[in-house]
């Protein structure tokens, strides 16, 4: 004797969010990136200051920019014995200079390693 099998129906339901609960699904999705921006907006500016002392004394010597002057002159002026390019490099990393462009009057650091001795 053979029995036809015959599935059970099953009621297939879909899936319905009320308003709340897209609320909620959406608050738990934004939930990482808000944490990440509240985390970078609060130890974001601990990378800018420093309690350090700065270059020790006699780490570096200051000169004023005559009208006309370059970073090139400069170099060869305070070290005529070493190669420019390397002094300049060092004055600019010093400085933290943007560019190589000078202003009249401007105060350069220049290190101790290339001030000309007196």
């Amino acid at each position: 004797m053979t029995s036809i099998g015959i599935a059970p129906v099953v009621p297939t339901t879909r899936l319905r969010l009320t308003a709340r609960g897209r609320r909620v699904l959406t608050g738990l999705a934004a939930f990482p990136f808000v944490v990440a921006i509240a985390v970078a907006a609060i130890s974001g500016g601990s990378a800018l200051a420093s309690r350090d002392a700065g270059a020790p004394a006699g780490a570096f010597t200051e000169v004023t920019v005559m009208a006309g002057e370059s970073l090139w002159g400069i170099a060869q002026e305070v070290a005529p014995s070493a190669d420019p390019r390397d002094v300049v490099d060092a004055i600019v990393r010093l400085n933290a200079l943007d560019g190589v462009e000078l202003s009249a009057g401007q105060r350069l650091s220049i290190p101790a390693e290339y001030s000309a001795a007196p």
